[in-house]
């Protein structure tokens, strides 16, 4: 099978495309054929060194995929034929940038019919990490107040929906260009970052969701009601910022996205519903996965990028 291999650490150059062995799945695990492969910001930080999650080169980067069972020998989950998406093994490598991937069947769901390979390949990641965190960690139900950070990019934009599809009053913030787009999604407010300080559009924010970093988790301490709560995407957990919340009256958490079948299929039912949609910024055929890391590099981006076999 062909697959992409970066053999040092560096700029989107390094990716090259080299035949290797299929990988042999194990008990409970599937061999996927891969149809389609979303891209993350993550992955770009791995190529080029600056956060070494997987180790030293040589590897295979990326876990979000679609494509269709191959072989199922040793699970009853799924049988050669299904189609399936999910986002296996994460933060162990997982292999995905290839066109065969062996996954553990508990990390894959069915692909829902209402959407293509290239949208689902491109829901995983951002839309696991938005559920764990508004779901699982915010506790989001009818009626909260949700404040979500980078509306228009990949975990942003899902997240806006889930809280909708959850009742929430939704604001987000985002850029200039991004304005309808969030709209668009079923954001009750949107706040243009680049003309106006959030801290002074609005107050009584019962979850937020950061997905951007930097100061914005800090200042985002303003506009939480008591006992509110904020969740980073971005951010690591910290004991100071910890402290700071509590002491506060608040609460601080920094997720780390894990592989979840329960959430999985909750996308599944969101996305059968019409509730759901992943926006898919551009496609890349597989063999121009350099070029679609330059723009991955580039960031700003309304929604994913994704690899098309």
């Amino acid at each position: 099978m062909r697959a992409v291999i970066q053999e040092t650490l560096g700029g989107p150059e390094v990716l090259t495309i080299v035949d290797v062995p299929e990988p042999q799945p194990l008990p409970t695990e599937v061999l996927v054929r891969v149809k389609a492969i979303g891209l993350n910001p993550l992955e770009a930080r791995l190529r080029a060194g600056e956060f070494p999650l997987i180790g030293r080169p040589p590897f295979i980067l990326g876990w979000d995929i679609s494509g269709v069972v191959e072989e199922s020998p040793r699970t009853w989950r799924f049988r050669p034929g299904d189609e399936v998406f999910g986002m296996p093994l994460f933060p162990r490598a997982a292999g995905g940038y290839a066109e065969v991937v062996a996954a553990p069947a508990l990390h894959l769901a069915r692909k829902p019919a209402s959407l293509s390979h290239v949208e689902a390949a491109a829901l995983p990641v951002v839309g696991l990490t938005a559920w764990q965190g508004l779901v699982d960690l915010g506790g989001v139900t009818e009626g909260d107040r949700v404040l979500v950070h980078g509306g228009g990019g990949g975990v942003g934009h899902v997240a806006i929906q889930i809280a909708k599809a959850l009742g929430a009053h939704v604001i987000a913030t985002a850029g200039a260009g991004k304005q309808e787009f969030v709209a668009g999604l079923g954001a009750d407010e949107v706040i243009d970052y680049t003309t106006v300080d959030f801290t002074e559009a609005v107050r009584d924010i019962d979850v937020v969701l950061d997905t951007i970093g930097g100061d914005t988790v800090e200042r985002s301490l303003a506009v939480l009601r008591p006992g509110g709560h904020l969740v980073t995407a971005v951010a690591e957990e910290d004991a100071e910022l910890t402290a700071t919340y509590e002491a506060a009256g608040m609460r601080f958490s920094g997720i780390a996205v894990d592989p979840d079948p329960v959430a999985l299929r909750g996308l599944v039912a969101l996305a059968e519903q019409g509730r759901l949609r992943v926006h898919v910024h551009e496609t890349f055929p597989f063999e121009h996965v350099a070029d679609a890391h330059r723009l991955l590099d580039g960031g700003h981006l309304r929604g994913k990028l994704v690899l098309t076999l």
